[in-house]
Order: C-alpha cells, then structure tokens, then sequence
C-alpha cells in the first residue's frame, strides 16, 4: 500500500508559488513540484461571487509530511482561507513512488 500523496493548492502570483515550491523542496517536504499557468478563479467570497487569476500547483510527497506542509501552506498563504487538499496515491510507477520516497527522506 502506498504512503505517497497528491497536494493541490494555489497561490496568487507566480514569485510567491515559486519562492514557497523550494522552501518545501529544501525541507524535504516534497518530492516535486508542479506551478500551471495563470488560470481564472472565480469562487463566493463572503457572502459574494469574486474573480480572481492564480496559479494552481500540485505537490508530490509522503503521508508522513501532510501535517508539516499542510502548515507551512496556511502559514506562508497570503489568502485568509488556503486551498489545500490532499490525495492519497493509490498507485503509480513503482520507480516513480520510489523516487518520492527517497527525495522526502
């Protein structure tokens, strides 16, 4: 059974998204990390329908590093409520799970 995980978030500005994916890199948390394009967000905000552009960004890592970097995120998030879900990866290239597991060691 796999240990690995899927974390989706998202950031506002692409310098922001990019100094936050080698903080995490740096402390092991995550094995990778991949920051999409400017995309359009629109969502309800208090009560009212809001708009807004962000970078969506999905996070490679082990279960055992969910906690940690669960709050780095709500730590570092400029937004008052932070994007942060997580999925367990049920499967995958074994090599590829390897490689998660020896680069958040």
């Amino acid at each position: 059974m796999s240990d690995h995980y899927l974390v989706i978030t998202s950031w506002p500005d692409l310098d922001g998204a990019r100094q936050q994916a080698q903080a995490w890199l740096q402390k092991k948390l995550a094995a990778s990390v991949n920051i999409l394009p400017q995309m359009d967000s629109i969502y309800h905000w208090k009560g009212e329908l809001r708009h807004g552009t962000e970078h969506k960004i999905f996070i490679k890592t082990r279960a055992a590093h969910i906690e940690a970097l669960q709050r780095e995120i709500r730590d570092a998030h400029p937004y008052a409520v932070a994007e942060i879900l997580h999925f367990k990866i049920d499967s995958g290239d074994p090599e590829y799970l390897d490689w998660i597991t020896r680069s958040t060691q």
